[in-house]
């Protein structure tokens, strides 16, 4: 396995590479409309559409640990040896701050023992990383009573990820620590060699950071960033019509997911990856269908976005 220290940027924009991958949710059945393959299917068609390497929900329809005993886990890493495939990361879904109404309820607990057990997975299929989350913030509970649980839940899945040399990547999505202060003060307070970041480009555009700013969240991050997910957005405006006014209100955008090569997709990742080569780093571009996608959610338009995410890589490599 490689190790979170082979993965970290080495500040040579020399060193720079990125690795196509991708993620299972497209293919999960999970948005409106969207078609779902089983993990076998989902497996031959990545391949087919020419990746090497994946990431996998680590949860149903796809890859729970309930569901993979260790005959069906060597099993599965048989069938990726035989396909080529590369299990570059297990996408798992953690949120530490749930339950925290709740406080006889051991969910800190309950969350980080997930967590390992997709750990141990990962490592039974010869997979480096297992993806993870903060916590949403809970109305009524106070902001440090929420963040002191996420803490505690990445220390203790982090040491129990350790036990089998797992690298854990927290992804900047969840509402606790989703800025790169508050993120890179969490790791710091983490401080476990095994707990890392996945640094994606849309949760700070949708905070409305300036390019400027974004380029300064990625060095801000350059100690921790392993990994990266990438999806395109377009925004649809809203409006509520006020009767009483004979007017509308504007209201928070929808988000619609777009390919990558959309000229109105609201996401600069030209930018993006360019501060990427910019720290040298070095590892996957994760693609993930991860909204109701423009065109619908069919196999055949599931496939074109797909391929289309591998010729806009090109122009990184």
């Amino acid at each position: 396995m490689k190790t979170y220290a082979q993965q970290l940027p080495t500040g040579d924009p020399k060193d720079f590479c990125v690795k196509p991958c991708l993620h299972s949710i497209g293919y999960a059945g999970l948005w409106r409309g969207q078609a779902q393959l089983t993990l076998d299917e989902f497996l031959v068609k990545a391949k087919e559409l020419g990746y090497d390497a994946v990431m996998v929900m680590a949860k149903r329809p796809h890859l729970s640990p309930l569901d993979f005993d260790a005959a069906a886990r060597k099993k599965l890493k048989a069938r990726l040896a035989e396909l080529k495939l590369t299990m570059a990361a297990l996408a798992g879904y953690s949120d530490f701050t749930a339950g925290i109404d709740k406080p006889g309820i051991p969910n800190v607990e309950i969350q980080a023992a997930y967590v390992g057990e997709v750990a141990r997975l990962a490592r039974d299929l010869g997979c480096p990383m297992v993806r993870i989350f903060t916590g949403y913030e809970r109305p009524g509970i106070p902001y440090d009573r929420q963040y002191a649980a996420v803490l505690e839940g990445l220390k203790l899945a982090g040491k129990e990820a350790a036990k089998y040399g797992v690298t854990l990547v927290v992804q900047n999505h969840h509402d606790i620590a989703l800025h790169h202060e508050a993120m890179s003060w969490l790791m710091k307070e983490v401080n476990l060699p095994n707990v890392k970041v996945g640094w994606d480009a849309w949760s700070p555009t949708l905070e409305k950071l300036t390019p400027a700013e974004i380029r300064k969240s990625i060095l801000k991050m350059k100690p921790f960033i392993v990994n990266t997910i990438a999806a395109q957005y377009r925004r649809q405006p809203r409006f509520h019509y006020v009767h009483e006014l004979t007017n509308y209100v504007r209201q928070e955008d929808v988000l619609r997911a777009t390919c990558m090569s959309d000229p109105e997709g609201i996401i600069d990742y030209k930018a993006f990856i360019g501060t990427l080569k910019e720290i040298g780093y070095r590892g996957y571009l994760v693609y993930e269908m991860c909204e109701v996608l423009d065109g619908g959610g069919s196999i055949a338009n599931l496939d074109k976005t797909a391929k289309d995410f591998l010729k806009y890589v090109e122009q990184f490599k």
